[in-house]
């Protein structure tokens, strides 16, 4: 036990956890000489890479001076918080890291409240002193504000700080210390996170936290030992969180060193391991034995906030681009990612459609974005937030936003948030010509809000959010305030109409894109909607004038990612999603029914 220590790395997105967790693995000597090690191995989706973000939390252990150290790195958007908040659980220690630079940030509040709320003393480390505008001595006086501000006891406030630059590989206790290596963290992590508490002689209890998946031997979980040992061909009692008991025998345990998995025959208290051999295993369930069950306290997991209808695309291109087209596939497919993400909830709602809800719209883009690489084909409909009623009050949720922007774009920026109900709680210029302004919003509020942010701060603005809690319903809130152009027929857009249509507002296609009847090919420069015609050629005659063949010069179309298409529809439009494209269309797509629904709707 005492050669144990279990820590989980929490901080706010982009502060450097998994090339941190890269540092410890590479200098801890896990690996091999001879083993080449990529740039953040820890994230190992492809979404992952190409984002630079974690998703879900991943567990890896190193071996330092003969103590087995197990590491969680987690997920740093707020979309993702009930992945940290159940890793809090199964740790005894975490490493806080925060960016020299930018200080502390909203999830910064949000993963620091959950770990010192379980007690948990954090060890601090100041990340990325290498970069020129870092001030370590602003952001330790910012953390002590913040502890104390969310009522740590004296032993947490006392917190030990390590100085650092994961990216360059070293650790000091001291500013003034040369940079060497990363031995100073781990002498910390050895000294200030206590080993497990638990006995290998106590009855067996162990608890999962994040699910797996396998094609031949079906669920596993990634659980802790709090107490008793655990053996492979072992009989236990699986207690679910309603209270319901099954018996079963653990068909497979798996232990974890560095990037690889081991089968192993036995496990003792404290340590992290796989367990495979029951199907209905579910997150926050306890493994205990059966001849002195004592389960554990069920995990507490966040509510969903948000949800987006799937449906069937019944477009005239559907099925031309994507293999799985049908509902019955689309279904399977979300039924097997409840299975490991349970942070997320869909049921059937009928006529092809399923009401998928998660965290927010990150969160379920992503969902989305995998469906659309592995081959499938279906509709998204406009985000909408889950309304509550609380004590007979129509409640909805509220997030923290930070945004950091440039000064000359402070008062833009507060008056479109004001007019999407917005509360201004703080405004702090940070130096450096930026403001820092902390607001108070529905979740409504912030649904389209990111493309108009990057417009009115030229690109330069940051905007954070992480929820809050239920608050009563806050009335209307406006919504995008430009129309659509859409498409009056069928065939492939040519480049002269579109030069010709260019005025009218921001196109959102190339030339020779495949268009048809209610496609959304733009954004209109006015508030209603304008019936286009992007295929229509020049007109040939025989006679030749000066000046008629110029060349055409067409401004580049603003391309549509998943998360930007999203946000930028309204109630009356769906976004069309196959593996190669990604388009915007009318709900409705023959326009004398549109201008029928719309009369109804008004």
């Amino acid at each position: 036990m005492e050669n144990l220590r279990n820590i989980a790395v929490i901080a706010h997105v982009d502060h450097g956890k998994t090339t941190m967790v890269d540092e410890l693995l590479k200098q801890s000597g896990t690996f091999n000489e001879h083993q080449s090690v990529g740039e953040r191995v820890m994230d190992n989706n492809d979404i992952e890479k190409e984002r630079g973000i974690t998703i879900l939390s991943k567990n890896t252990a190193i071996k330092y001076k003969d103590t087995k150290i197990n590491i969680i790195d987690t997920p740093g958007h707020a979309d993702f918080g009930g992945e940290v908040e159940r890793v809090l659980k199964m740790v005894d220690g975490v490493l806080l890291l925060v960016d020299a630079q930018e200080g502390v940030m909203p999830q910064t509040k949000f993963v620091v409240k959950k770990a010192l709320s379980l007690g948990l003393r954090p060890i601090v480390v100041i990340n990325k002193i290498d970069k020129p505008a870092a001030d370590p001595e602003r952001v330790i006086n910012e953390i002590f504000d913040l502890f104390v501000a969310l009522d740590a006891n004296d032993e947490q406030l006392e917190f030990p700080v390590v100085y650092a630059a994961a990216k360059n590989g070293f650790a000091k206790h001291n500013l003034d210390d040369p940079d060497v290596n990363m031995e100073p963290l781990f002498e910390a992590i050895l000294a200030h996170v206590p080993a497990p508490s638990g006995k290998d002689e106590n009855p067996l209890q162990l608890q999962v936290f994040t699910l797996d998946y396998d094609n031949y031997v079906g669920k596993i979980g990634i659980a802790r030992i709090f107490n008793g040992k655990i053996s492979k061909n072992q009989n236990v009692t699986l207690a679910k969180a309603d209270g319901t008991k099954t018996n079963g025998r653990i068909s497979k345990l798996i232990g974890f060193l560095g990037l690889e998995r081991q089968d192993i025959n036995e496990a003792s208290t404290g340590d992290i391991v796989a367990i495979a051999g029951f199907e209905a295993l579910d997150v926050g369930d306890s493994i205990v034995d059966p001849n002195n069950p004592i389960p554990l306290d069920p995990l507490h997991i966040e509510e969903p906030t948000l949800s987006v209808v799937f449906s069937v695309n019944d477009g005239p291109l559907a099925g031309t681009e994507g293999k799985h087209v049908t509902s019955n596939k689309i279904d399977e497919r979300l039924q097997s990612e409840m299975k490991t993400n349970i942070a997320m909830r869909y049921e059937n709602i009928g006529e092809g459609k399923f009401k998928v809800s998660g965290r927010g719209e990150l969160q379920i883009t992503i969902l989305a974005e995998n469906m659309r690489r592995e081959g499938y084909e279906f509709l998204l409909g406009r985000p909408e937030v889950i309304i509550k009623e609380i004590d007979g009050v129509k409640c909805e949720p509220f997030e923290l936003l930070v945004i950091d922007a440039p000064d000359d774009c402070t008062g833009t920026v507060i008056e479109k948030l004001g007019k999407r109900k917005a509360e201004m709680i703080s405004m702090n210029p940070t130096g450096d010509g930026q403001t820092r302004i902390e607001f108070e919003i529905p979740a409504r509020g912030l649904i389209g809000f990111r493309s108009q942010f990057l417009t009115d701060t030229k690109g330069e603005g940051v905007m954070n959010h992480s929820f809050l809690e239920f608050r009563p319903f806050s009335g209307s809130v406006e919504h995008r305030t430009n129309g659509s152009l859409v498409s009056m027929e069928n065939g492939v857009s040519l480049a002269y109409s579109l030069f010709n249509l260019q005025d009218r507002g921001v196109l959102f296609i190339d030339p020779q894109a495949k268009v048809y009847i209610g496609m959304v090919i733009g954004e209109h420069s006015r508030p209603n909607d304008l019936d286009v015609n992007p295929i229509k050629g020049k007109n040939l005659t025989n006679v030749r004038a000066s000046g008629s063949d110029d060349a055409i010069k067409l401004v580049p179309p603003r391309k549509l990612s998943l998360e930007r298409a999203l946000e930028w529809i309204e109630d009356d439009e769906l976004v069309e999603v196959t593996p190669q494209n990604i388009r915007v269309r009318k709900r409705y797509l023959d326009p004398t029914e549109r201008k029928r629904k719309a009369k109804q709707s008004n």
